[in-house]
């Protein structure tokens, strides 16, 4: 009997292509991980003459930037104190680094139902399962997360569970959708470690800057709203606006496409609330798209709704430009791009496009799901534009609510899997942005079956697969 699956040679060269792109990107991964331990390396080098300080280690598990930028300012305020820092992203930390400290501050977030950050996956495949002799360590574990979903800081919580396992002395703080007041005794609890980690060394009590509000006084700018417009009418789903802002005085604060506004709303000034910055500087104002949300029980979201229709055009609102590093381009500016999202994710996403038109590269294809082409078509018009002008490469739209079809990016990903393999073995990189819930779950398991599990986590480990979900 024979079988009837001769493969063509167009097929074998299909094949050898994709092995050869896989091969090369192991060896970028191993390239990229030499060259995260070189910056680490330059970025914690101790001073002439403070080699003798008491040491501290900070490490962080961020998924959006919250948990990077309190570990940096906790470092900074550390340093200046008169304390010996090392600072390590947690994908760069091992059991001889993590055991030649004596004492060490955990910043994680939990990210969707519990799960931790993506850049933590080596960790927790390759360090939490280790035994650690910690007993004479003393730890802080500052878990970030929000109570509305339903394993809150569940990944900060399984740190604190494995360090005390290990005999440290720690102490766990969760704070809720970053609450003012928490950040702040958290904040007061490590300054007094501070001081008494100097008094255990026989050193200097901390200068006075040391123990004022070096965590919660963040540089904001004050932003006018100059318009807000619907750009969903008649849709079944949540109203989608576009906010646009102006510096009601001065200069634009510098930002990069996939960085936040982080801000608070008069309804609830002790969460902050951060939103993809859709535009660039080059456009002169910030650009946010914002839904209005409706939680389990049917009231309106807080913060969103105050966006969409409690401020007015001409009101101002402070807003803090926050770096997103960890959905930045950085090494994939020159890079072929994947851009996959729905509903106000296309925000994080339109940034990105908006900065690589600029850069003159048009090398980007779009994956967008939103529920009907008669009213969801968001930014339509620009994004047939840039189509036709050869500034995106490719565009696929899904359609959730077309009739009897309803289509999903995830499908979109599986249908066009050749497609997808032929831009990922061309050096693509992926971004992802938008609901974590059924988007971001369905495009994470359709990369996997398309491209394969090790490649998907190669290619995370490299940076070539980011995600802001949410």
């Amino acid at each position: 009997m024979m079988l009837d699956w001769v493969v063509s040679p167009a097929r074998w060269a299909g094949a050898a292509g994709l092995v050869f792109a896989y091969s090369a990107l192991c060896a970028r991964v191993a390239w990229v991980t030499r060259q995260k331990r070189l910056d680490i390396s330059r970025d914690n080098d101790v001073p002439a003459g403070q080699s003798q300080w008491p040491a501290v280690l900070v490490v962080y598990a961020s998924q959006t930037g919250q948990a990077e930028g309190i570990a940096r300012e906790a470092t900074r305020m550390l340093r200046e104190s008169g304390l010996r820092v090392t600072l390590l992203p947690i994908d760069g930390l091992n059991t001889e680094i993590l055991m030649a400290h004596e004492r060490s501050l955990w910043i994680v977030s939990t990210t969707g139902e519990g799960d931790a950050p993506d850049h933590a996956l080596r960790f927790v495949q390759q360090v939490l399962p280790q035994d650690v002799d910690l007993k004479n360590h003393d730890t802080q574990v500052l878990a970030l997360g929000d109570h509305e979903y339903k394993q809150f800081c569940a990944f900060g919580e399984q740190i604190q569970q494995w360090l005390l396992a290990q005999g440290a002395a720690s102490e766990l703080v969760c704070v809720d959708n970053m609450h003012r007041a928490t950040l702040q005794a958290w904040q007061s609890r490590v300054n007094t470690l501070t001081q008494e980690w100097l008094g255990d060394a026989g050193e200097s009590q901390p200068p006075a800057s040391a123990r004022e509000d070096w965590l919660l006084a963040p540089a904001s700018t004050l932003f006018t709203l100059k318009a807000r417009s619907l750009l969903n009418p008649g849709s079944e789903g949540g109203a989608l606006y576009r906010l646009d802002w102006v510096v009601a005085g001065g200069e634009l604060p510098e930002w990069q496409s996939g960085d936040l506004a982080s801000l608070c709303v008069p309804t609830d000034p002790e969460h902050a609330r951060d939103y993809s910055i859709a535009s660039i500087m080059a456009d002169g104002h910030l650009q946010m798209l914002v839904r209005q949300s409706t939680r389990e029980d049917g009231t309106p979201g807080v913060a969103s709704s105050w966006l969409c229709r409690g401020i007015k055009p001409g009101d101002q609102l402070p807003l803090t430009v926050r770096q997103h590093s960890s959905f930045r381009l950085g090494d994939n500016t020159e890079r072929p791009l994947i851009l996959i999202g729905n509903g106000s994710g296309l925000a994080g996403l339109f940034s990105h496009i908006r900065a690589r038109i600029a850069a003159g590269r048009g090398e980007q294809w779009l994956v967008y799901g939103e529920r009907s082409p008669a009213h969801d078509a968001i930014c339509g018009e620009q994004l047939e534009h840039w189509l036709r002008a050869g500034q995106i490469e490719r565009l696929d739209r899904a359609w959730s609510r077309d009739g009897e079809r309803r289509t999903y990016v995830q499908d979109v990903l599986v249908a066009q899997a050749d497609e997808l393999q032929r831009w990922v073995a061309r050096g693509a990189a992926i971004y992802v942005c938008g609901s974590l819930q059924g988007m971001g779950q369905g495009v994470h398991a359709a990369l996997k079956q398309v491209l394969g599990g090790e490649c998907v986590q190669a290619l995370t480990q490299s940076g070539r697969y980011r995600r802001d979900v949410y």
